[in-house]
C-alpha cells in the first residue's frame, strides 16, 4: 500500500498535477489497494480540517487582504523607509523590514509578497535596481511570513505535532530577526559593492511624519501579539480580531476601503483559504494511512540507526526538507512529516518547540526555491518577468538563508531564550 501511495504521488508530481490532487489520489488508491472502507477517507478528511486552532488561518489570509486594500501596508512602507531609506542600499533594507513588521499580522508569505511587493517592486526598479533583484528579493523578503509569528505553518505544526501554538509564536522572533538582520546587512554591503541605491533617501518621509501616518497600522501587531502574550486572548482568537482591528481601521480611519471592494477581498480570501484548507484534509488522510502502515515508526528506527546522533540527526533532517521543500507545499509536507519526525526528534533530546522551528524555516526556504516556489511566481506576477530571469539574484539570498537556518538549528537558545523566560 505504502509503495503504491508514494510512487502515485511522486509520479503526479511529476506529471504537475496540484500538491492537494497528487496526495488526495494517492491515498483513495491506498484505500482501495489495502481494501480498507471508503468512509475512512471522509472521517479522516473531516478530522484533518475539523481541529479549532485552524481557524486562524482564513481568519489571518482575510486580515492580510484588508491591510492591502486598506492602506496599511502603504504605511508600513513609508515608516520602514523613514527608518533605515536614508543610507546606501536603504530601499532594499527598507523592503526587508517592511515585510518583518506586516509578517507580525498576516501570518502568509504570499500575502507579504503580493501587499508589499506591489508598492516597493516598482520603487526599486525606479530608483535604478534591475527588475530581476527586485523581485528576487521580494520573493525573500516575504519569507518572513511564516517565521515572524503569527505563523500559518506555525499553527499547522503545532496542531500536527501537538505542540503548543503560543510557544511556537513567541519561539518565532529569535529566527524571524536574526533572518531580518542577516538580510538587510547583506543587501546593504550587496549594493555598496554594486554601487546602487545612492539616491534611496529621495522622497522620504520624516521619522516623526512617517510614524504618525503608520500610527493606526503599528497598533495593529502591538494588539495581536500582545493579546496573545498577555493571555488575553488565544491564537486562533486573535485572528478574527486581526480582521476586525483591519476592516475598522481601513473602512473607518484610512477610509481606503470602500463597500464595494469587500465583495473581491471576501472573495480573494475565501479561495486561498479553500486551498489551504483542501490540501491539509488530502494530507491528514494520507498522513492516517501511513501512520496506520506504521511508516512512521520503521522510518524513526531507521533514523536512529542511522544518525546516531542529535547533530547528524539535524543535518540530515536539513536537507531532506531542503530538498522536499523544492517540490511539495510547505503546509503539506508539515503535515505529513511533523508527525513523522517530531517523535524522533524528541527521542534524540530535541525540544519539540526547536525542532519546529527548524522544520519551518527550512521548508519556508520551499517557497523562494525552484520549481514550485509560490513566493517566486507571486514575486514575478508582480514584476512581470520570467522565473528562469529571477535566478541569477536569487541565489545568494538562498545562500544566506541557509546559513541561518545552520545557525537556528546548531544554537537552540536562538529559538527558546524567549519562550523559557516567558514560559518557564
Amino acid at each position: 500500500m505504502t509503495a503504491v501511495m508514494l510512487t502515485t504521488m511522486v509520479l503526479c508530481f511529476a506529471l504537475t498535477v496540484s500538491v492537494a490532487v497528487s496526495i488526495g489520489l494517492a491515498a483513495i488508491l491506498g484505500i482501495q489497494v489495502s481494501n480498507a472502507n471508503m468512509l475512512i477517507s471522509v472521517k479522516e478528511m473531516f478530522g484533518a480540517i475539523n481541529k479549532f486552532p485552524l481557524a486562524a488561518i482564513p481568519f489571518f489570509i482575510l486580515a492580510g487582504n484588508l491591510m492591502e486594500t486598506g492602506g496599511i501596508s502603504r504605511r508600513l512602507v513609508e515608516f520602514a523607509k523613514s527608518i533605515v531609506g536614508g543610507i546606501q542600499g536603504g530601499l532594499p533594507m527598507t523592503c526587508v523590514l517592511t515585510c518583518m513588521i506586516f509578517a507580525a499580522v498576516s501570518g502568509s508569505s504570499v500575502a507579504t509578497t503580493f501587499a508589499i511587493g506591489a508598492i516597493l517592486i516598482p520603487a526599486l526598479i525606479k530608483h535604478g535596481y534591475p527588475k530581476t533583484y527586485a523581485a528576487a528579493l521580494q520573493a525573500t523578503s516575504a519569507e518572513l511570513g511564516v517565521i515572524i509569528p503569527p505563523s500559518i505553518p506555525m499553527i499547522l505544526y503545532g496542531v500536527s505535532a501537538e505542540v503548543s501554538i503560543g510557544e511556537l509564536f513567541i519561539a518565532g522572533f529569535g529566527p524571524g530577526l536574526l533572518i531580518s538582520a542577516a538580510l538587510m546587512f547583506f543587501v546593504w554591503a550587496y549594493c555598496k559593492y554594486k554601487g546602487w541605491g545612492k539616491n534611496d533617501g529621495e522622497g522620504r518621509l520624516g521619522f516623526g511624519k512617517a510614524t504618525l501616518q503608520a500610527g493606526w497600522a503599528l497598533l495593529m501587531p502591538v494588539i495581536i501579539l500582545g493579546g496573545i502574550y498577555g493571555g488575553i486572548f488565544t491564537p486562533t482568537e486573535a485572528s478574527a480580531v486581526a480582521v476586525f482591528y483591519a476592516l475598522v481601521v481601513g473602512m473607518l480611519i484610512y477610509r481606503e476601503i470602500k463597500i464595494r471592494d469587500l465583495y473581491a477581498i471576501f472573495r480573494k480570501s475565501a479561495i486561498s483559504s479553500s486551498i489551504i484548507m483542501f490540501i491539509i484534509a488530502n494530507a491528514g488522510l494520507f498522513a492516517f494511512l501511513i501512520t496506520r502502515a506504521g511508516v512512521p515508526d520503521a522510518i524513526g528506527r531507521w533514523l536512529e540507526e542511522v544518525l546516531q546522533s542529535p547533530a547528524m540527526f539535524l543535518l540530515g533532517v536539513n536537507a531532506a526538507l531542503f530538498i522536499i521543500g523544492m517540490f511539495i507545499e510547505t503546509s503539506a509536507a508539515i503535515i505529513v512529516l511533523a508527525p513523522i519526525l517530531a517523535p524522533v526528534a524528541m527521542h534524540f533530546g530535541i525540544d519539540p518547540v526547536h525542532f519546529g522551528l527548524i522544520m519551518v524555516v527550512n521548508l519556508a526556504l520551499g517557497m523562494i526555491t525552484p520549481p514550485f516556489g509560490v513566493n517566486l511566481f507571486a514575486a514575478c506576477t508582480v514584476a512581470r518577468i520570467s522565473l528562469d530571469q529571477i535566478i541569477k539574484h536569487l541565489l545568494p539570498f538562498v545562500g544566506v538563508i541557509l546559513l541561518c537556518l545552520m545557525v537556528i538549528t546548531y544554537v537552540p537558545g536562538i529559538s527558546l531564550a524567549l519562550r523559557d523566560l516567558v514560559y518557564r
